[in-house]
């Protein structure tokens, strides 16, 4: 089995931290070993917010992203690869292995395909249009999620509305929980020439909602952003949620890597998206999420999708600050 060169490890890993994660606070740790070929997936429980995120479902989620996008890029690559999920029961913070052998050819692997969208995929806080997502769109997502193990549902009225009202009240809970508001205002910060390199600067937040239904995160919080505009959202916002079966820290991996391949999926097709996740933070509203008709599943995410802008790029921690090689 050929060692794999340095500068292509590094590369992956690159690719790999293009991934969305909660507030961008990027919790994830990388390590190769040169003698086994193998990626070891860590979470960097540093960057855990105890508040929003008590059980670290959302850390498992941005690091199960991650995960899925270093599987794409290894495919990019050539390589076959092959996962295990929590190897270590008496390490949580041990969250995947990818071991990676020779190169081969690809023939019907979907996971190749995806790459070029790995670089363009930002989240959007801007305006949507009305324009409606196709049928054979909305399959092809629905699709992608089905492949990692989750299930992705177009959300309909009457239980859109409803989920339009929990997204409201869990912004309002956030609003007067000062240790939420303190705990995302750390990773929120004004744009400068040492910009960090994780949060979210103020460049992305986005507009204020002026008018429309969309849902939206703001993250200025209670402090107002100097010349920050103002904009209408969408009347109609096309709303997804992502759930799973059960609801155990694999189950959240899945749920991550589903939801980043049917994001790449998404931007191939020339939508944009951002997330409605203060719903999901908190407990008793989460629950009311799951779907009226199965009421069945764990939802993991919201997600808001459409045509309009592609979002701005946010920062991302240098490589070598999240990737240990070894012998």
């Amino acid at each position: 089995m050929q060692t794999l060169d340095d500068t292509l490890v590094k590369g992956l890993v690159a690719d790999a931290v293009t991934a969305p994660s909660m507030h961008n606070a990027q919790p994830w740790f990388f390590s190769y070993a040169r003698h086994s070929r193998t990626f070891t997936l860590s979470a960097d429980l540093e960057r855990a917010m105890p508040q929003a995120d008590p059980t670290t479902r959302g850390m498992h989620l941005g690091c199960g992203a991650a995960l899925l996008n270093l599987r794409v890029a290894a495919a990019h690559a050539g390589h076959r690869t092959s996962t295990t999920l929590l190897p270590d029961p008496s390490a949580p913070a041990l969250l995947a292995t990818m071991r990676l052998d020779d190169p081969h050819e690809h023939v019907g692997e979907p996971l190749p395909g995806l790459y070029p969208a790995i670089r363009d995929r930002h989240t959007s806080r801007f305006p949507f249009s009305e324009r409606q997502i196709p049928e054979n769109v909305r399959a092809a997502l629905t699709a992608a999620a089905a492949g990692e193990g989750a299930r992705l549902t177009f959300l309909t009225t009457p239980h859109r509305e409803t989920v339009l009202d929990l997204i409201v009240h869990a912004e309002g809970y956030n609003r007067m929980d000062a240790a939420r508001e303190s705990e995302q205002r750390r990773w929120t910060h004004d744009t400068s020439p040492e910009e960090p390199a994780d949060g979210v600067p103020d460049y992305a937040f986005g507009p204020v909602k002026r008018g429309g239904s969309a849902p939206t995160r703001d993250f200025a919080g209670r402090r107002t952003v100097p010349g920050r505009a103002y904009a209408d959202f969408e009347r109609c916002p096309q709303l997804a949620s992502l759930s799973t079966a059960s609801d155990g820290p694999a189950d959240w991996l899945r749920a991550g890597q589903a939801l980043e391949r049917l994001l790449l999926v998404a931007t191939l097709q020339g939508l944009v998206s951002s997330f409605a996740a203060q719903v999901v933070e908190w407990p008793d509203l989460r629950w009311i999420l799951r779907d009226p008709v199965s009421g069945t599943g764990h939802v993991h995410m919201i997600l808001r999708l459409g045509y309009g802008p592609q979002g701005p790029r946010t920062p991302r921690r240098p490589v070598d600050q999240v990737l240990t090689i070894k012998p």
